[in-house]
């Protein structure tokens, strides 16, 4: 291991055995990893990390962990390093959209969102934006894909950012408000009133 890879064991005792748990799904793993069960992590609603209740205050902690978060076919969280893979909670997605910059405009604009862990990812092809809505609250949720599976879940001002920028097209015969970018053109939303 790595000096910068999170060593898992120390997590490991508070989680329950492994038992039957047959990994991540529709990801492969080496043979010398060990699949170790749930361990005692939550990332919460705001993106806080927390261990065994507690929030891990360590914003470069974070970061390390969040290079080795995967999310997997079936939605579930793991922890994988080369030694030990660890699924943990979340409770939407792992990370926050906090700030979007825009580049050009019109059809050819280019917006690169950041994430409360200073990843930046530029919306398009290989990072799209998607629109959900909250089933209770019935409010917009959203979000931005990364890498290995994972989403940010974009912030409301970010999210009103999109939507200073968003034009009205017109898509299979539906009028769609949405935003360009990479190239791309995203819904943001259906225009209702017409």
């Amino acid at each position: 291991m790595s000096e910068n890879t999170p060593d898992l064991r120390s997590f490991i005792g508070a989680g329950g055995p492994a038992g039957d748990l047959p990994g991540p799904v529709g990801i492969d793993l080496r043979p010398r990893q060990t699949v170790c069960g749930d361990i005692d992590m939550r990332i919460g609603l705001d993106g806080t990390w927390y261990y065994a209740g507690s929030p891990i205050g360590r914003k470069e902690l974070v970061r390390l962990f969040s290079t080795v978060l995967h999310r997997d076919g079936a939605g579930d969280h793991w922890l994988i390093t080369p030694a030990e893979v660890c699924r943990i909670r979340v409770d939407d997605a792992p990370f926050l959209g906090v700030e979007a910059t825009l580049r050009e405009t019109g059809d050819r604009q280019d917006i690169t969102v950041r994430t409360n862990i200073d990843q930046t990812v530029a919306i398009g092809a290989e990072h799209p934006l998607r629109v959900d809505v909250d089933p209770q609250t019935l409010e917009p949720r959203p979000y931005v894909a990364l890498d290995r599976g994972l989403e940010a879940r974009l912030t409301r001002s970010v999210y009103y950012q999109l939507v200073d920028l968003a034009v009205e097209e017109i898509v299979e015969g539906t009028h769609i408000y949405g935003i360009w970018s990479g190239g791309r053109f995203f819904s943001i939303g259906r225009m209702t009133d017409r």
